[in-house]
């Protein structure tokens, strides 16, 4: 019989890994060791050889272990099983998404550089953009999903040869915003130069490895807080990065010296985490959709932000369709009044947890304009309708009829 390629959902539990190093055990065991032992002198010579990139690896040469600051089997097999779902070259992950976030923008850009990055972003996100990078000579400058590859381009008339990369974020956090990775590729290509390449990096989180693949979309970089979908559990910290051999070889030795790798426990819970990664995001897609229409018909609702809900003919709709493979389970909504309604509402789940982050499988609710994007803009937060009256939800796994009934009961208090 042929061999058979198997679905990434099918090697989460056993790609990368040899039972028979690790006394036959069917789980990768936690190695929580700072540093490996050498069987020679001249072995530890040439696993350093690689690992500061003094030679390339030899065909069929594995990476030796050295010290957990430069690599550890549980960091390992969980970057290699990562890489399946994106079907990137490498994987780095990180000890938080801002690290993973962070550490990329500091490769990739130097004093006097441009950035161009979509709008809204995450709000630690938007704060390194604007508050952090600014100390280092490094300007943002913003763009929307309704701006055309011409209105972008305009934004750096006379500054193109200090653009370097172009990062977004899409779906935007909070309002499911759509940013069409076409466009975003062919602004980089017009930016670049044969001395000088502008790397486009997205910010992928929303949507998981599972639901969008922008490497495929024209991305170089992807970057994800993995403390959301991956780990999917409410209880870990971690990022990663994942892309082309040629930027992950800068990102990686950039996250040695920076010493912000994850450690080896965080690794063997992402590794749990992922055997059920698919199982957890389906049945959290499949409640949104139930969640979503039920907003959608409140009297006490605005207006809802969900992409299953994108009319057809729209550019958001073209954009979900060619980049997406599913509407996710991130839903904001504009409750009827202000802060006051929203709060109350908050204050009122009762099954539903009010608390920031998001793709866990407990249904999360929170308040982007005075939590997670309290540090972005007033200006900002009006252009991009991050309004006093939005509330976010992230859909867990619960029974659906459920979270319908919590947020009825709460919309009732209103």
């Amino acid at each position: 019989m042929m061999n058979r390629e198997f679905h990434p959902e099918s090697l989460m539990m056993t790609h990368g890994y040899k039972p028979e190093l690790s006394e036959g055990a069917i789980k990768c065991p936690i190695f929580q060791t700072s540093t490996f032992v050498f069987k020679s002198a001249e072995e530890g010579k040439a696993f350093f050889q690689v690992a500061y990139g003094q030679r390339e690896k030899e065909p069929n040469e594995e990476l030796g272990l050295i010290y957990s600051r430069l690599n550890n089997p549980d960091l390992q097999i969980l970057e290699e099983r990562l890489c399946l779902w994106d079907e990137a070259d490498e994987c780095a992950v990180f000890e938080s998404g801002m690290s993973a976030i962070s550490t990329v923008m500091l490769e990739f850009l130097r004093p006097g550089d441009i950035l161009l990055y979509s709008k809204p972003v995450y709000g630690g996100t938007d704060h390194f953009v604007n508050k952090v990078l600014p100390q280092y000579g490094i300007k943002g400058i913003g763009f929307t999903s309704t701006q055309s590859k011409e209105e972008i381009l305009e934004l750096v008339k006379g500054q193109e040869e200090n653009v370097k990369m172009v990062y977004v974020e899409t779906p935007a956090n909070p309002t499911n915003a759509l940013f069409d990775l076409q466009i975003c590729r062919e602004v980089a290509d017009k930016l670049s130069a044969e001395d000088k390449e502008v790397v486009v990096c997205v910010d992928n989180t929303y949507m998981g490895p599972l639901w969008q693949h922008p490497l495929k979309h024209g991305a170089d970089l992807i970057v994800y807080s993995a403390t959301k979908y991956i780990g999917g559990h409410s209880d870990l910290i971690a990022g990663a990065v994942l892309g082309k051999s040629k930027h992950m070889v800068r990102v990686r030795t950039l996250r040695t010296f920076l010493g912000n790798m994850a450690g080896p426990w965080t690794g063997w819970l992402l590794m749990r985490s992922l055997e059920t990664l698919k199982v957890r995001m389906t049945k959290q897609a499949e409640n949104t959709i139930q969640v979503a229409d039920f907003l959608q018909a409140h009297p006490k609702v605005e207006k809802v932000y969900y992409l299953g809900h994108l009319e057809e003919g729209t550019a958001q709709y073209e954009i979900f369709k060619r980049q997406l493979n599913s509407a996710g389970a991130m839903i904001s909504f504009d409750i009827k009044g202000g802060e006051k309604e929203a709060f109350t509402f908050l204050n009122n789940l009762k099954l539903m947890k009010l608390a920031v982050s998001l793709g866990s499988t407990e249904s999360l609710a929170e308040h982007p304009a005075t939590m997670t994007h309290s540090d972005v803009s007033a200006e900002d937060r009006a252009l991009l309708e991050i309004s006093e009256k939005l509330v976010r939800i992230s859909v867990g796994v619960e029974h659906y009829s459920d979270i319908i009934w919590d947020i009825e009961q709460a919309l009732e208090k209103v």
